[in-house]
């Protein structure tokens, strides 16, 4: 027995060397490509000739990795069950100062109050009780914006000690963004819940609290949060009642710049204003939720974001809608003159601006709006199914409720809103109709027929950088259709290491050598990389990994039978470095 494992270990070892070896050989033809096992696939026949599985390949030890999809078209850590042990995380009553930067405003606690008494599970509200709908800001009136003005002056009211105040409220997200709540059984790591699948359905069950708690001091069971609908043209724009100065709606620590009437950038990030008219930006921001809410939406992985275990390292990656337009909206009005663009700028702080909860009540109904209004090109309806991962239902959250009870609460206790008791007034979705342009010219052939100069990984983006990425072969074939599984073909750009002390943004294009020609909002922009700064984490890196999805660009691109599809990574905004990139085909 062992003589044959000897034989089966050497055998292997053999393999390898002779990939290696014909790898080398091959590389005069290859080098053009990307220089990374990452950035394209070697010929099938060396791959046969080793006798090598032609996926076998890793691209990088990072967590946020995610491998090509199996014969079966799972895709790990997604939606599939793994024969893994169930580690969903799970937030501890343990709490420790939180990491805030060394120019952060107080206060600098962001703990709640201990509970006296064990968490208690969360119980779902009678279904007898008011539906509340959420109602759009610029169209509920000045009486019911006036309702709820009432309410955080009713929390500001309230012993900082309590922890329904308006001060204690603010600090739940300062708890979760800064690594200060533990998870149990781990108390040497933090929960986080940016840049993973924890995103929405954390930010559902804060809101949810938050709307009762305020309900409850309003004597009102049928109060339901406003909602900023910064996506629709009548709601680009930080609304009216939040900028009367004598309003507790007030926030004088955001962007005098960008106060009534401006319109908002969805697209902004601390790089300048764009020149363009109003109703040029309107539209650029239609096609910017074209691209977060359509194209790049088409899997739950793509959308709500990347698994996210107990154990695991943090910020494994976001979905289209973090990335933008959720953090370039915190930017746009977060003070750009404070080192950390407080409030709304900075994770740790965002919550002290009353326009943080009917900012986060859009993203929320986004969410609801992907799951059930999606309309394809042919016109028939897209129902996008949500996550069916154990370890993604079973996370759970500590939230105090409108009795401050301290309620333990469950990602699969907030995914039906009815259950919930509340639900949103109709809303027209204009972006459906805004699919961006395609821009002829942008994609010259190198002069002599020769190929793009080759690109090592890991690299540094002091500079654009232009690969030319190899699609798998399954991925040449891809039709897409709404009546099989969800299919994609996506572009991974893998171990991104962002300076964590900085606000860090970087555009992927696609098919585009001459980028720079790409107009504001161009078809051939896929994609961005946007992040905050991260509190206390000055000289330190974040590492996460991003994911475009291609099937629609390369199709109205015509290059749906390319062999590669070229990759610019133009760096906007502070320093970022890249592991590598590769293309996958995703079933979820």
């Amino acid at each position: 027995m062992a003589t044959s494992s000897s034989n089966v270990a050497l055998l292997t070892t053999l393999r390898v060397l002779t990939f290696c070896a014909l790898a080398a050989a091959a590389t005069t033809t290859l080098l053009p490509l990307a220089v990374s096992p990452c950035s394209h696939s070697l010929s099938r026949t060396i791959l046969a000739a080793t006798g090598l599985d032609p996926f076998l390949l890793s691209c990088t030890g990072d967590a946020s990795d995610a491998p090509p999809l199996s014969s079966h078209g799972d895709v790990d850590g997604a939606n599939h069950k793994t024969s893994k042990a169930s580690r969903p995380i799970v937030t501890d009553q343990l709490c420790v100062k939180g990491e805030v930067p060394p120019d952060a405003l107080p206060p600098f606690q962001c703990c709640p109050p201990a509970s006296a008494s064990e968490p208690i599970n969360f119980t779902f509200p009678d279904p007898g009780e008011p539906l509340r709908t959420r109602r759009l800001v610029h169209v509920v009136g000045d009486e019911y914006m006036a309702k709820y003005a009432r309410a955080v002056a009713l929390m500001k009211s309230l012993p900082v000690s309590d922890p329904r105040s308006f001060y204690q409220q603010a600090n739940v997200h300062c708890a979760y963004c800064t690594g200060a709540h533990r998870q149990a059984g781990r108390p040497d790591l933090g929960v986080q819940i940016h840049f993973s699948w924890l995103f929405f359905p954390f930010h559902r069950a804060y809101l949810y609290f938050f709307e009762r708690i305020a309900a409850k001091l309003l004597g009102d069971p049928g109060f339901a949060l406003p909602i900023w609908s910064w996506d629709v043209p009548e709601g680009m724009g930080i609304p009216e009642a939040f900028a009367d100065v004598a309003s507790p709606l007030y926030d004088p620590i955001r962007e005098p710049s960008h106060a009534p009437p401006k319109v908002a950038d969805l697209d902004f990030f601390l790089q300048g204003e764009k020149n363009l008219t109003d109703q040029q930006l309107i539209l650029h921001n239609l096609r910017v939720m074209y691209r977060q809410m359509v194209s790049g939406a088409t899997l739950p992985s793509l959308f709500l974001g990347q698994p996210y275990r107990a154990g695991d390292p943090e910020m494994p990656g976001p979905g289209t809608v973090e990335w933008a337009p959720h953090n370039t909206m915190h930017t746009w009005t977060g003070d750009n003159s404070r080192p950390n663009a407080e409030n709304m700028g900075a994770y740790y702080s965002a919550g002290r601006d009353p326009l943080f909860y009917p900012h986060h009540g859009n993203i929320d109904r986004l969410w609801e709006t992907w799951r059930n209004d999606i309309v394809g090109p042919d016109g028939s309806r897209r129902r996008h199914a949500d996550f069916t991962d154990p370890d993604w239902l079973d996370s759970s959250f500590l939230l105090y409720d409108e009795e401050a009870r301290l309620v333990r609460i469950t990602v699969r206790d907030v995914l039906d809103a009815d259950k919930l008791r509340y639900t949103y007034g109709d809303v027209a979705v204009p972006w459906l109709a805004a699919r961006p342009p395609i821009t002829p010219g942008v994609n010259p052939k190198p002069k002599g027929g020769l190929r793009l100069e080759s690109v090592r990984f890991p690299v540094s983006l002091d500079a654009a950088v232009t690969v030319e990425v190899r699609r798998p072969p399954r991925a040449q074939q891809l039709r897409r259709s709404l009546e099989e599984k969800a299919r994609e073909e996506v572009l991974v750009i893998q171990g991104i290491e962002a300076d964590a002390g900085d606000f860090v943004r970087s555009d992927v294009y696609v098919n585009a050598r001459e980028y720079y020609k790409v107009p504001v909002g161009g078809r051939e922009m896929a994609g961005t990389f946007a992040t905050l700064k991260h509190p206390g984490k000055e000289g330190m890196v974040v590492r996460t990994s991003m994911r475009v999805a291609l099937s629609e660009v390369l199709e109205d691109l015509g290059a749906q039978g390319d062999e590669s599809v070229t990759v610019t990574l133009v760096p906007v905004r502070g320093k970022v470095r890249i592991g590598g990139l590769k293309i996958v085909y995703m079933e979820e």
